[in-house]
This record gives C-alpha cells, structure tokens and sequence, in this order.
C-alpha cells in the first residue's frame, strides 16, 4: 500500500507539472495562479502545496525536469574534455540543439521560460539562480576552450573567456528564436552546421587575449 501511494504521489506531481506547463504557456507565469494550475490537473489546490511550497518552487521543478537531460549531457562533457575537447564541444551544443529541436516538452518549457516569463516578485529568486546556472555553464564552456588551446585544437593565444560568451549567445540566441517558430527550419538538422560555423570561426579569426600593458616606469628626476 505504502508503495502504491507513493507511485500515487509521483503521478499527481508529474501531472501537476504537466497542467504548470500548459497554463503557464497559455497565460504566462506571473498571471498564472495555483488554483488554475489545480484545476487544469483535476486536482485541489491543497495537492499543489503538498507537493510544492509556492508557485516559485513549481515552476523551478518544471524547468528542472525539462533540463536535466541538458545537465546530463555537460556533466559527460566533463568527463571527455580532457581528451577531445573540441568534439567534447560540438557534441555537447549540437546535443542541446537536437534536444530542444525533438523533444516536444522542453520545447514547450523554454518558450515559457524565454517568452512567458517575469523574473521579479515572487519569482525573483528564480533570477538569481538562473544568472548562477549561466556563470557555472560559461565557466566550464571556457574550460573546454581553454583546453582545445591547450592541445592545439584552437589558436594558443584565444581569449576564452570571449569565445565562451560567444558561443553561449549563439545558443541561447537560436534557441529563444526557434521556440517562437519552430516551422523556420529544420533544427535538428541544422545544429551541425550551425555550430561548425562557429568553432570554424573561433580556429580562423579567434576573439584574442588583450596583451599585458607594459610596467609603466617612473621617469626618475634629478636636481643639478
């Protein structure tokens, strides 16, 4: 029985996340209550608050679930960068590309996180973590890159940094864009040669690390 409950438990969750991101879509989170939210999953809004503190705690729950498969992929990044870090990275932009372009969920959970949403108020929070997601995926980005330097792979004197805040554009820029119309073009197919264009840019005309400024020395003044 305590099994069954359980399971019970697990289905009302991923139901009411189901119904967060429907509404969520259709009216934007910040107009969005929990009572709609209970309603669109027949459930009451006393089994919203079983599962979850506050609207802020769902709608950080929908993203999670839609983006763990996107974590997977840096975190076995991780563990190839050593040796192949320039195929480590194109595979690792070119999965997060293909993800978004076939996976129906996640599709519609950045159309609501880059489109439905207002970071402030009650969901202020949520901002704060998203700029340390973003500061932990640019740091690791850069280590990748600093380490195709390292190896030959991209020119020695590459300001990784830049090139990380590059690429990153990129990607969130082709994603916020397709999510609006996904009958553009063929993502899936496409991420290969987009993402190619790019690391072909970053090994021709690499953004450069800004050369040290010289010591400056004191002219030394002397009295007759």
């Amino acid at each position: 029985m305590a099994r069954r409950t359980k399971i019970e438990a697990q289905l009302t969750r991923e139901r009411l996340l189901d119904a967060a991101q429907g509404v969520f879509r259709q009216r934007g989170v910040t107009r969005t209550s929990l009572t709609e939210i209970a309603t669109a999953a027949g459930v009451t809004r006393g089994a919203v608050y079983w599962h979850f503190k506050d609207k802020s705690a769902l709608f950080r729950a929908m993203c999670d679930r839609a983006t763990l498969p996107l974590d997977e992929l840096f975190q076995r990044a991780g563990e190839t960068a050593a040796a192949q870090p320039l195929a480590t990275l194109r595979e690792l932009c070119v999965g997060a590309l293909q993800r978004l372009a076939v996976n129906a969920r996640t599709q519609v959970v950045f159309e609501v996180i880059f489109h439905k949403t207002e970071l402030v108020g009650e969901l202020a929070d949520i901002a704060s973590s998203h700029r340390n997601e973003r500061c932990q995926c640019l740091s690791q980005i850069e280590s990748i890159i600093r380490r195709c330097a390292e190896v030959g792979e991209l020119p020695p004197e590459i300001d990784a940094a830049l090139a990380a805040q590059g690429l990153n554009a990129l990607m969130v820029g082709i994603m916020h864009e397709w999510v609006l119309d996904p009958l553009a073009y063929d993502l899936a197919k496409a991420a290969p040669a987009l993402i190619d264009a790019f690391l072909a840019g970053l090994a021709v005309r690499p953004p450069l690390r800004a050369p040290r400024a010289m010591p400056r020395v004191r002219a030394k003044i002397t009295f007759a």
